[in-house]
């Protein structure tokens, strides 16, 4: 599965992280046939066109030993503007639960989906 590119970019995911970033493909596979929100050409390629390019930021921000940097401290917040369906807030917030995403867009119907999202991911992070 196009999942494991994840693994190996990101190999200390710890097991609920894994879990959320497994449950995002079925989640944006139902969401995007009521409401299109990633190109239906693109939807089998999620892992690696949006959530990969999502994370990329986190990699960025990584510090020695795979440490957040002070761009991602604990408690601080980040507000993503034009979210769309949720990138790159949603897999941010899966990434570094210790801060908070805010997830703003102008299209209500987007924004519903990532709230949708975060909220089936149980992720306690995320305002929409």
């Amino acid at each position: 599965m196009e999942y494991d590119i994840i693994l190996k970019y990101f190999p200390n995911l710890d097991t609920l992280q894994q879990k959320q970033i497994k449950q995002l493909y079925p989640l944006y596979l139902e969401w995007n046939s009521k409401i299109n929100v990633i190109s239906r050409k693109d939807i089998d390629s999620i892992y690696l066109h949006h959530v990969l390019h999502s994370l990329a930021i986190a990699k960025f921000a990584m510090c020695n030993n795979d440490r957040p940097s002070p761009l991602f401290k604990d408690g601080c917040s980040i507000l993503d503007v034009g979210t769309g369906g949720g990138f790159p807030g949603i897999p941010l917030a899966i990434m570094f639960p210790q801060v908070h995403f805010t997830l703003c867009d102008s299209i209500a119907k987007k924004v519903r989906v990532a709230g949708e999202v975060a909220a089936s991911l149980e992720l306690k992070n995320i305002t929409t």
